[in-house]
């Protein structure tokens, strides 16, 4: 019996070994997706290796075992959130450090978008990345996160209000109307694909 599973062995862990050699730039960039911070994204992607090759599993392939990884994450970023909501009361609370003016409108527009992101609640925040990054539909991210269509169209929809006020800034024409700033993930183009 101990050759059988000395036999098994290499198998998961060749998987293990090929999934992160040929995709783990790849999940850590998810992972940072999902969560907003590299420290964050590499935990992330370690805890869901872990969970997922944790116990012996044979069978898989890269590509279904990159599945259960990604899932892993997702689950794992949210089941941190729901931890950390409670702290969100006294956030306000943290010193903030000084902030130092970009150079590069490109550069400030990404820093302010991952800075957004941060700012929504963790369903929101797994809602816009699958809907964006991993380009699912509502129904998807439904089954995905185990929720109604409805309850993901709204956090889809608060997520981009959210984000839409604040990355408004006044445009610099005569008339002081407010107009969205370019991104990465434009409020523009986020709220026409929001319908399906």
């Amino acid at each position: 019996m101990a050759e059988a599973v000395a036999a098994d062995g290499p198998q998961w862990q060749q998987v293990v070994t090929r999934l992160v050699a040929e995709r783990g730039d790849a999940l850590t960039r998810y992972a940072y997706f999902v969560c907003g911070s590299r420290d964050d994204a590499a935990d992330l992607v370690q805890d869901a290796l872990v969970k997922t090759f944790g116990r012996l599993r044979n069978g898989f392939s890269v590509a279904s075992a990159e599945g259960y990884v990604r899932r892993a994450i997702l689950n794992s970023y949210i089941d941190r959130g729901r931890h950390t909501t409670r702290w969100r009361k006294i956030a306000h609370l943290t010193a903030v450090p000084d902030v130092t003016d970009s150079r590069a409108a490109q550069s400030e527009s990404r820093i302010d978008l991952h800075e957004e992101l941060r700012k929504l609640t963790p369903r929101e925040r797994a809602c816009l990345v699958l809907r964006y990054y991993d380009d699912l539909k509502v129904d998807d991210i439904a089954e995905t996160l185990e929720l109604s269509s409805g309850a993901v169209k709204r956090y889809l929809s608060d997520g981009l209000a959210k984000m839409a006020i604040s990355l408004a800034e006044p445009d610099s024409a005569d008339d002081g109307t407010t107009a969205p700033r370019s991104t990465a993930l434009g409020t523009t183009a986020l709220g026409a694909r929001n319908g399906n």
